[in-house]
């Protein structure tokens, strides 16, 4: 049986939407149990005086309703509810505040926009990877919200009263998608920057992380047409111009946007295009959680992991039972062979990264059948929540495992957005390579290989008489040998002198 003092939620009235994460407390980490959001537009509601429409807090109040059920079962000092930009702004904010209190049962704390962007840093330092210093944008209904840090710390906090609601009524009322209402909300939104850009920048970053819903948007837009993860100022003005070629926002279709996120995605989209432009942001990639996580890791008190992927990982494994010292084996075997091809075949950190943790969740499968394994361990890591991985590195990481033996699947590899198809094929080889090798299970057994290429021609180079000495691999060897032909993959098999 469940128990409620295992379970923490969080409430957002966000200007956009209203939304509540419910989560599990295990171990040290958090588990997803619900994540709901309703559309409210809230800041829709706010008229020229700052007053909010009996309207706009009707649904509100309506969605609270939906809400208040589920935290029945949630001890009270284990939810946390904190509104945000238009219940700033509004000038009859507490006739709100004061009903939602009653539906839901506990206070709710309207937060400075600078607790707003360190809440939001939280959380994405509790669930994003990548390097520790960081710049973190998170543009949401009625306000922005800026934040540099270097680890769990951060250096500075930045809230701006612009939105995607706030600009759309603003700049698109007339809902036409004409370069002129684009060139108008973009730079309104770069004079707002512009006091606070230089200062941002001197705090200088290692990776750029968006929080928001229009960066949510994005990502998906991307992965359907094909493209990679990483969200760069040319991709945004390719988006902006089929915007505007579209003419109305009601005739906005862009390949991979939803029906919900097409009303304010113009306006978002013309905040982030001054925001790459003011702040000399060169990529952007999506964070693993947000505000509603800042506020859960807060009530838990737990301190941000330095590397937030091998938490992931090692929650893996022993989850799903797995022999920790032959994914250790097979790791270091692969990591091995990465680093004697590195140069000739373009494999960065990230390439080893991604390589490191199929690794050592590479046998999770085994947890389901032995047969068919490389599919069951496709379809855990496809569904299962890991934070520190983006939603293009889950999916790679899974067509890896789906790939790791047996005949190659050359277009899932191709499909993945989170590398070039070239290196996730060359990842694929040097995986399947290794958990040949390291299959005995010993450390004594391991050959001491050497890799060298030439273009897609791999040649692996093994101790005279190694092939005779183990008949079982050497049959595996061949065998792999043909199934990377199939898919054009020369591997050579050779025995030199040590």
């Amino acid at each position: 049986m469940l128990s409620s003092s295992s379970l923490y939620a969080a409430i957002d009235l966000g200007s956009n939407s209203f939304h509540m994460l419910v989560t599990r407390e295990i171990a040290g980490s958090i588990q997803t149990l619900a994540k709901i959001k309703r559309k409210v537009r809230l800041a829709a509601g706010l008229d020229e005086q700052n007053r909010l429409s009996q309207d706009a807090m009707q649904r509100g109040w309506q969605c609270l309703k939906l809400f208040s059920e589920r935290l029945q079962d949630i001890p009270q000092d284990q939810v946390r509810v904190v509104a945000t930009a238009t219940l700033r702004q509004a000038i009859n904010a507490d006739e709100f505040l004061q009903r939602a209190e009653e539906i839901l049962g506990l206070p709710v704390q309207v937060i400075s926009g600078e607790e707003e962007a360190r809440l939001i840093y939280q959380g994405v330092a509790h669930t994003t990877g990548g390097p520790d210093a960081r710049l973190i944008v998170d543009i949401g209904g009625g306000s922005t919200e800026l934040a540099t840090g270097i680890g769990a710390k951060t250096t500075q906090l930045v809230s701006l009263p612009m939105g995607c609601v706030t600009w759309l009524d603003r700049y698109f009322s007339d809902r036409h998608l004409e370069s002129g209402n684009f060139e108008r909300a973009e730079q309104a939104a770069r004079d707002m920057l512009r006091p606070v850009a230089a200062s941002l920048r001197e705090k200088g970053w290692q990776i750029c992380v968006g929080a928001s819903g229009t960066v949510q948007a994005l990502q998906e837009i991307m992965v359907a047409q094909g493209m990679d993860e990483y969200i760069t100022l040319p991709k945004l003005r390719q988006l902006k111009e089929h915007a505007i070629q579209c003419d109305k926002l009601e005739e906005l279709e862009i390949e991979g946007l939803t029906l919900e996120r097409a009303l304010v995605f113009p306006s978002g989209l013309a905040i982030l295009l001054a925001i790459f432009q003011e702040l000399d942001i060169k990529t952007m990639t999506l964070a693993g959680g947000a505000l509603r996580e800042g506020l859960v890791y807060g009530m838990l008190h737990l301190p941000v992991d330095q590397d937030i992927r091998h938490r992931t990982l090692t929650t893996l494994q022993r989850r799903y039972l797995l022999d920790v010292e032959q994914a250790r084996r097979v790791s270091a075997l692969a990591d091995n062979f990465l680093q004697q091809v590195a140069r000739d075949w373009q494999l960065d950190n990230r390439c080893r990264e991604i390589l490191k943790s199929a690794c050592l969740v590479h046998e999770i499968g085994l947890s389901i059948d032995f047969r068919q394994s490389p599919q069951h361990a496709a379809y855990l890591i496809r569904h299962s929540d890991l934070p520190g991985f983006t939603p293009a590195q889950k999916k790679l990481l899974a067509t890896l495992l789906q790939n790791q033996s047996n005949p190659v699947d050359l277009m899932s590899l191709n499909q993945q957005n989170a590398l070039s198809a070239i290196q996730a094929q060359r990842l694929c080889r040097l995986l399947r390579l290794a958990i040949i090798f390291a299959s005995r299970r010993r450390d004594d057994t391991l050959p001491a290989v050497r890799l060298r290429v030439d273009g897609e021609t791999l040649r692996l180079i093994l101790p005279v008489g190694w092939l005779a000495q183990h008949p079982f691999r050497a049959e595996i060897l061949e065998q792999e040998s043909r199934w990377q032909s199939y898919v054009h993959w020369p591997l050579m098999l050779e025995e030199t002198p040590a």
